[in-house]
């Protein structure tokens, strides 16, 4: 007798062809190993009862407030529990129920839907990236003088800089990066930004002589509607703002020069971002903030399928918060939009292992490695090559079926 966890369906479908199950009933058996919990909130007490009297007849379940039962509370929040199967009939019958359940069963079908949706393809301005099977490496090029990460090229001596970004992009792309990722203003805690025109000065000429030279997409890191709309008409193909698009003029250049565009939540601003760490309820804010942004995003003309999210490790958050953000990541999912993640030499690294920014490369790789195994698509890191080697024996522990 064997008795399973698993964590991938491909290792149930492993199982089931091994047996000699049929190509069609594997279909219909794979969701069935599949359970999940879906958590709606404050909904009215005759929509949960309902709720959880389908929920009982699919074979599944749901809790419900004890008050709700009792009639000493009007609304409740309702934890569903049960199989992809089980909710894919649970959907069919609540589109036909009153009481606000048929506009549910959509938002239901399409949360679902995103949950178990792990493949995309980002269309860029010139081609495109395949992102699922396995997790992407952008590579971090800083232009700046005071990075925190001590890595900034613009503070380096040099007769020719752009030549400098150009050799660390190329052996950045040996070592394992899909993207490099260039930035010309620090974003670090309490960093109160540069000029436009300074941005531009440290940036542009880079940008121009790696579009000739490389063939990996570059993505400019940059809360500016100036500098992005100068980089893209200088090679860029993808936008990556820690502001999250909250520049309706950002979305606008986007979308005029069809770039893709990384999405990302943070409190306020570099400079005050950590000083005003106050949430309700940490996912579910995160989430609904994204949500916002995407929604905003589509509406003003990016393409669904030039969008990725990033959660904001280190931008508001404490020490705790990031760590439960990478533990919790595959529930941003439901946004149905592929996930990037920066931890990379980040604080919190250093707070658990104790060492300065530049000894916080193991620190790096378990953060790394923790997150793609929840689910993350893109890594946005310094140290490529060892986040790249981890990443393979990651990849072959997977592969290893007996």
């Amino acid at each position: 007798m064997r008795i399973f966890r698993f964590s991938q369906a491909q290792e149930v479908k492993k199982h089931l062809q091994e047996i000699g199950v049929d190509p069609y009933g594997i279909k219909i058996m794979l969701p069935k190993a599949n359970t999940i919990l879906i958590r709606l909130n404050s909904l009215s007490n005759i929509a949960a009862n309902i709720l959880k009297q389908e929920m009982l007849a699919c074979g599944a379940d749901a809790a419900v407030a004890r008050g709700s039962l009792t009639g000493q509370i009007k609304r409740t929040d309702v934890l569903l529990i049960g199989q992809i199967a089980q909710f894919k009939f649970l959907v069919d019958k609540l589109k036909i129920q009153p009481f606000g359940l048929s506009k549910l069963a959509v938002r239901l079908a399409e949360g679902i839907r995103n949950f178990n949706q792990d493949n995309f393809v980002l269309s860029l301005s010139r081609g495109h990236l395949k992102l699922g099977s396995k997790p992407l490496i952008m590579g971090i090029i800083n232009l700046t003088p005071d990075s925190f990460s001590q890595d900034g090229l613009y503070r380096q001596p040099c007769a020719d800089y752009p030549a400098a970004a150009l050799m660390k992009a190329r052996a950045l792309i040996s070592q394992g990066a899909g993207i490099i990722d260039l930035g010309g203003e620090s974003s670090r805690p309490g960093s109160r930004g540069i000029s436009v025109k300074e941005e531009l000065k440290r940036t542009i000429a880079v940008i121009k002589l790696l579009a000739k030279k490389i063939r990996a997409p570059i993505s400019i890191d940059t809360t500016k509607p100036e500098v992005a709309k100068a980089a893209l008409e200088s090679g860029a193909q993808i936008i990556n703002d820690i502001g999250g698009l909250r520049d309706n003029q950002m979305i606008k250049i986007a979308s005029r020069y069809k770039a893709a565009v990384v999405i990302m939540h943070m409190l306020g601003k570099p400079v005050n971002m950590q000083k005003i760490i106050v949430y309700e309820s940490l996912i579910e804010e995160i989430i609904r903030y994204l949500e916002r942004s995407i929604e905003r995003a589509q509406a003003g003309g990016i393409a669904p399928d030039k969008i990725i999210i990033d959660p904001g490790i280190g931008f508001g958050k404490t020490l705790t918060q990031n760590l439960v953000i990478i533990k919790n990541l595959e529930e941003f999912k439901v946004l149905g939009k592929p996930i990037l993640i920066g931890p990379s030499r980040k604080s919190f690294i250093g707070k658990i292992i104790g060492q300065p920014v530049q000894n916080r490369i193991n620190g790096t790789i378990a953060a790394c490695l923790a997150a793609v195994e929840h689910k993350a698509h893109i890594l946005r890191v310094h140290d490529v090559g060892e986040i790249k080697q981890s990443l393979n024996i990651m990849q072959a522990l997977k592969n290893a079926y007996a």
